[in-house]
């Protein structure tokens, strides 16, 4: 790589983790591309020489929100009961503390829409779906009989019933459900969706 390449990688990065710092601090709508530029110390349109626009970079911060997201569900994995019903309600729980220690950056992951036009790139679909094999494996082992389509749909029915209560529970508002007693109640969801799919499948 020449040192012009290398140059423009380390702007790069600066420029991701400036908007990564940007989003955690203001939230989405709070993200400017000239208070970027000065940040970095770069000219508002050599932003668009790192980044092909705000959708690249807002996927990239993303990208970067969901690998620690991924993290976090693989520790949460290892502790614990290897029964798979206590290690989706684990699952659940570490979803719900990482949103609210990461507020912010959780709510940009579904706060950004792309132009109908525009198509998000594989890479950022493949960081997406990458996630769901925390739930996926354990509901194969609890329901060894089902097609792996119909697993999909399940894991992906999990997911929305605990995001739901996630996005509702910590909406600073009205709603707003205090911490540990969102944990709690996600974690009773958890299991009775369990038990009524072991109960109906058997």
């Amino acid at each position: 790589m020449t040192k012009a390449l290398e140059r423009r990688e380390k702007l790069r990065t600066e420029l991701i983790l400036a908007a990564e710092r940007m989003i955690a601090t203001r939230g989405l709508a709070g993200l400017k591309t000239r208070d970027l530029a000065s940040e970095i110390g770069c000219a508002n349109g050599a932003v668009y020489n790192l980044v092909a626009d705000v959708d690249e970079l807002i996927l990239r911060v993303g990208s970067r929100t969901l690998h620690r997201l991924d993290d976090a569900l693989s520790a949460a994995e290892a502790i614990g009961e290897p029964a798979p019903q206590e290690r989706l309600v684990r699952i659940a729980i570490a979803y719900c503390d990482f949103a609210a220690e990461n507020l912010q950056l959780w709510r940009a992951l579904f706060e950004h829409r792309m132009a109908a036009d525009k198509i998000v790139p594989d890479w950022s679909v493949d960081d997406q779906m990458r996630l769901f094999r925390h739930i996926y494996v354990p509901l194969a082992a609890l329901f060894p009989g089902r097609s792996p389509e119909d697993l999909g749909i399940t894991a992906r029915s999990l997911f929305s019933a605990v995001h739901g209560m996630v996005a509702l529970g910590l909406e600073q508002k009205l709603v707003a459900v205090p911490l540990p007693a969102l944990r709690k109640e996600i974690a009773g969801l958890v299991r009775a969706m369990i038990d009524g799919l072991i109960a109906r499948a058997a």
